[in-house]
């Protein structure tokens, strides 16, 4: 019966979602408004009776939602695009969160709450809707707008920072208070994993990709996608994070691979579809009864959210250095609440320590705000040439002359300078390695004895092995950052020691300030390798042994963990310089002058040719040259206008299609050999 039950109910919600496609479109309303107000309608608390009888195994569903639409938000804003606004990002983030958590405590005492209920209002409040945004842009056909780019990377950022809120509120509820030793272990954990996580996955995901798309086969590519996005959502979920966090993570990284465009038409169909079930799952929650009880505070909540939200966002992004314009339809864009909020009034309610009111609220506000939110983004046009025109002249060159000069520090710097804040991000991003390295030991510690119950001396011995191996793991990290601080050491000091100040001594005092500050550095590394070891550290004589070991391994393998390291650099580098795929087809508009005196020509691709194991879209011919590719002959193989994702070969004959000077200009391009 359970079955019956399920597919009566998945059923409904599909059919009922179907129509009010339909009907929305029609009346030129967002898609998400009518799954919402379908969820309420067949949901439990409407009359005469509820249509659906198994909300959990639709909530159930509206999970892979949530997954699908985070994974379809990585795709789409590469990594490149986080690395772009990820300081506007980490600024608007910040003060949002800032001010929406002491206008919600603030609101939570007016109204007479409890101390706890009024932190976790403010909570609530302060983390905007990742799901819900996305999915109104991309009905507006605004997700590849500026603001819209800017939004995800907020929304990216306040999605990580809600990680790091529930943990410290989960440790809140229980001790009544913030300890120092909690809040960096949880920074510390999340940077290890997210750091871990990226890197592996640039060099692992992308190549595995590009192995199983050889086989030309849409099924196997999408499985191997669907596998990807699911498994690291578990693994997410496992080590106590978000799955939207593991999926979007995820999704980031596949985002680099050389077939994006043929994954983002496979995701699309699956994405659109659980992403309905979630947005009826919210309106199944909705309770009318509840909302005319708590009216009163839900709708000042609401106005809370929506004001305080809009001039927060605005002015993080106008701070950061982005024009009016754009921060304003920045901060109206993210004006909601949504999954993380559901989230964390779950855990007051889990934990006792709030009451049973909260989580209806919440589940109503985010559903006023989403109402809203549409109708936000549609009228931020107009808002922005009302707030140009109220006001006064002087203001606004005031606001466009700091606009200026914060663009004006971003391009400042010299070469020195640039090569510093490469080598202090490759030397951050070494010790995240290490850190994730010992703190997965660290956790591994309570089952090694389960895993191996006779090992010698017992938990030391234990101990002693996560150790060992953690030592070992980090070695190829540890050696490439002492060359790396060795270098940075350097640098500083010609930057500080100019031949003008230190005279004949140049040198010399160069020297004095590079080993000082290699000293130093080596020091505080060495304090913090033996602070993550602490969990995991051996009885005295067990370290000396390892430790000698460990020396002795670094100096007889020295070269060949700097020749791995090379190699993992550089599959890193060359993953994220791959051009991205270009994918356009011509508009009707263009095709009869492309057919005007158009020829045909047959070009073999030589051996020693650049182009041969390159992609279509990567080689990006009809860009440079003006001429198509419109066939490929591969020994007994046929492809007839083959996509952008096709990988031309050695000895292919492909068929061209141009003027005479575009097809001279293809062949060239293609006959070419590698430069070196």
């Amino acid at each position: 019966m359970h079955e019956a039950t399920f597919l009566s109910d998945l059923a409904i919600v599909m059919i009922v979602a179907g129509l009010v496609t339909v009907l929305f479109h029609r009346l030129k309303q967002p898609v998400v408004l009518g799954y919402i107000i379908a969820g309420v309608i067949i949901g439990p608390h409407t009359p005469p009776f509820p249509l659906i009888r198994d909300e959990e195994t639709i909530r159930t569903l509206s999970e892979l939602g949530v997954i699908f639409l985070m994974f379809s938000l990585g795709l789409e804003f590469s990594l490149r695009k986080l690395k772009e606004v990820g300081a506007t990002a980490f600024i608007a983030a910040s003060t949002a969160i800032l001010v929406m958590v002491c206008a919600g405590y603030s609101l939570g005492q007016g109204f007479g709450w409890s101390t706890m209920d009024s932190i976790f209002l403010g909570a609530i409040l302060s983390i905007s809707s990742t799901t819900i945004i996305i999915k109104v842009l991309d009905e507006l056909g605004l997700k590849k707008e500026r603001f819209a780019e800017l939004i995800f990377g907020i929304l990216i950022v306040e999605d990580i920072l809600a990680i790091v809120m529930i943990a410290l509120l989960s440790g809140f509820a229980t001790t009544g208070s913030f300890t120092a030793s909690a809040v960096g272990w949880t920074i510390l954990r999340l940077g290890s994993f997210l750091g871990i996580l990226l890197v592996a996955g640039l060099i692992v995901v992308p190549r595995l990709l590009n192995y199983v798309a050889r086989f030309k086969s849409n099924e196997m590519l999408l499985i191997a996608v669907l596998g990807l996005c699911f498994g690291v959502s578990l693994l997410a979920v496992k080590l106590e994070y978000s799955v939207a966090l593991g999926a979007f993570l995820i999704g980031a990284i596949v985002a680099e691979a050389r077939q994006i465009a043929r994954i983002e038409m496979l995701m699309e169909p699956v994405r659109d579809m659980f992403s309905a079930v979630f947005f009826v799952s919210i309106g199944l929650l909705i309770d009318p009864a509840l909302l005319a009880k708590y009216a009163g505070p839900i709708l000042i909540i609401t106005a809370v959210v929506v004001v305080g939200q809009v001039i927060s966002c605005t002015l993080g992004t106008f701070v950061a250095g982005h024009e009016r314009q754009t921060a304003l339809r920045v901060g109206m864009g993210l004006a909601q609440i949504g999954e993380f909020s559901f989230i964390i009034a779950s855990l007051g309610l889990s934990l006792k320590v709030t009451s049973d009111f909260l989580y209806p609220i919440a589940v109503a506000v985010s559903a006023l705000t989403t109402l809203i939110t549409p109708y936000l983004l549609r009228s931020s046009g107009l808002v922005v040439g009302w707030f140009d025109r109220a006001v006064p002249a002087p203001v606004r060159a005031w606001l466009d002359l700091y606009t200026r000069w914060v663009e004006g520090l971003k391009t400042e710097g010299s070469f020195a300078m640039g090569l510093v804040h490469k080598w202090a991000w490759q030397i951050a991003l070494n010790l995240i390695l290490v850190a994730g390295i010992f703190v997965g030991a660290a956790s591994l510690r309570r089952s090694g004895l389960q895993w191996w119950p006779n090992i010698p001396r017992g938990e030391d011995g234990v101990k002693a092995a996560l150790w060992l191996g953690a030592m070992l793991l980090s070695l190829p990290l540890l050696i490439a950052l002492f060359r790396k601080l060795r270098a940075l050491c350097m640098l500083l000091s010609e930057m500080s020691v100019t031949r003008s100040a230190g005279g004949e001594n140049v040198s010399a005092l160069r020297s004095v300030v590079a080993n000082t500050i290699l000293a130093a550095a080596c020091v505080v590394v060495a304090v913090l390798l033996a602070l993550l070891s602490s969990a995991i550290l051996p009885s005295w004589k067990l370290l000396v042994a390892q430790a000698l070991i460990v020396i002795a391994t670094a100096i007889l393998l020295r070269r060949s963990f700097t020749k791995l390291y090379s190699k993992a650099q550089f599959a890193l580098q060359e993953t994220l310089s791959q051009p991205p795929a270009a994918h356009r087809e011509p508009s009707a508009r263009t095709l009869p002058a492309i057919l005007r005196g158009a020829e045909l020509r047959t070009v073999r691709v030589p051996d020693r040719a650049g182009a041969a194991g390159t992609l279509i879209g990567e080689l990006a011919l009809r860009t440079r040259t003006g001429a198509s590719i419109v066939g490929i002959q591969r020994a007994e193989t046929s492809l007839i206008n083959p996509g952008p994702d096709e990988e031309l070969r050695a000895g292919d004959d492909v068929l061209l299609i141009g003027s005479r000077s575009h097809l001279d200009s293809a062949q060239k391009l293609l006959n070419d050999e590698p430069r070196l």
